[in-house]
């Protein structure tokens, strides 16, 4: 099986590219893909635990915790997350935090790398 690297950049909240990602990462991982995930710009801010969940609204802890479960990476660009609020207290556990560096040695090591959203 092979590496896959999804790097998240989305739009403002109700943007289709962060479910997209997700959605994509769990049937990877569910074929014995390996999958890394990154999150930056507006997809940090669903690494933050204990979120109200609403009716087609992703705030992520669901399924970023699945996700966890089978083993997908996913790293959460820091500078990105504390600018929205978030401390490292207040994330989902196993998430990952870093710069840009840890995206960049996955996307180097990996067979497939898709980029998702951003301006």
């Amino acid at each position: 099986m092979g590496t896959l690297t999804i790097g998240c950049f989305p739009g403002l909240v109700g943007n289709m590219t962060y479910d997209f990602a997700l959605k994509l990462a769990d049937v990877a991982a569910t074929k014995g893909h390996k999958v890394n995930i990154w999150f930056s710009g507006n997809a940090t801010g669903s690494v933050k635990n204990h979120q109200k969940h609403l009716k087609d609204y992703s705030t992520g802890e669901k399924y970023l915790t699945a996700l966890l479960a089978k083993g997908v990476e996913i790293c959460t660009c820091e500078a990105c997350t504390v600018a929205r609020g978030i401390q490292k207290t207040d994330a989902i556990e196993k998430v990952q935090w870093n710069a840009m560096h840890w995206y960049l040695a996955k996307v180097h090591k990996s067979d497939r790398v898709l980029q998702i959203g951003g301006e």
